[in-house]
């Protein structure tokens, strides 16, 4: 098992194949069997469980994966690698691959017809050009998920994890944490994968909440808002939100709702929490809603 692991039958695959990385799609094969082992570890992956895995690539992290889960249904953007993955997978009778862009994917239908509807396991050495559509529309989808568990670029598994004041934190932080808990679990030099990426990369697991972290009424108003909030850093909260063109309040009612929060008017956006977001959404729908 995990052979491909090893960077010297990683090349000879890559040979036998006549396969060269294209760039578009962002390849960065995994060659690091210590990386390996705490992704595996870290999405504790049973046996009566199915998983969904995201860019194969030549079928390194999928051969583990079929030895630890129920079934593997894994996602590949590349036809070129898709006869690569028919020879390396050869082995394994739990394992579909489908040839097809994970954005495109119907992943809704997936779950039900091969897990009766039930939650799932995803697992990704994720492409870093693609990172945030992916990961934000397995949440937006509202696919049921247990854990996601990604290599991704550093910067951006540290923006998931950031909290409110600090430089890393954004629309990011708490888009991922109102859906799930992230934990960092490996940090991942260059050197570990073929060819080496210019950037560092990070293991982070998302443990998927039963429920949303805060409640709000309108959750499209409260990202529209976070978003607003952060596209300008340095502006204050009232300053961003009053350019906004989503919301039809004045700059008074827009203070209002802040002042109801307890929060000074000169606050910044960076610096709310994601129940204070919820709040200040929950409090400008309806102030909108009575002005209708």
């Amino acid at each position: 098992m995990g052979e491909l692991i090893h960077p010297q039958k990683t090349i000879e695959i890559l040979q036998k194949h006549r396969f060269h990385f294209q760039k578009k799609f962002g390849q960065n094969f995994l060659i690091d069997a210590h990386v390996m082992d705490k992704i595996i570890s870290s999405s504790a992956i049973t046996k009566d469980e199915f998983v969904l895995e995201i860019g194969p690539g030549i079928g390194t992290m999928t051969q583990f994966l079929c030895e630890y889960a129920g079934s593997v249904e894994a996602v590949e953007i590349d036809a070129n690698l898709i006869p690569i993955l028919k020879d390396t997978l050869r082995g394994y009778d739990n394992v579909t691959v489908i040839n097809e862009d994970i954005l495109k994917v119907d992943i809704g239908r997936l779950v039900r017809e091969k897990n009766g509807g039930n939650p799932i396991k995803v697992v990704a050495n994720l492409p870093y050009y693609i990172t945030t559509p992916i990961i934000m529309g397995l949440f937006e989808s509202h696919v049921p998920l247990e854990s996601v568990t990604v290599m991704v670029q550093k910067e951006v598994a540290q923006r998931m994890k950031a909290e409110p004041g600090t430089k890393d934190y954004g629309a990011l932080s708490l888009a991922v944490q109102y859906y799930a808990q992230p934990e960092i679990v490996a940090n991942v030099p260059a050197n570990c994968f073929m060819p080496r990426p210019k950037v560092g990369s990070a293991v982070i697991r998302l443990k998927c909440h039963q429920k949303p972290a805060v409640s709000v009424k309108d959750e499209k108003l409260m990202f529209a808002l976070i978003r607003a909030s952060f596209n300008q850093r340095r502006k204050t909260l009232i300053n961003g939100l009053s350019h906004f063109q989503g919301i039809c309040l004045s700059k008074d009612q827009i203070q209002e709702c802040i002042e109801r929060l307890g929060l000074p008017v000169q606050v910044r956006g960076e610096t709310l929490t994601l129940a204070q977001f919820a709040a200040l959404s929950d409090c400008i729908g309806s102030v909108s809603a009575k002005a209708d």
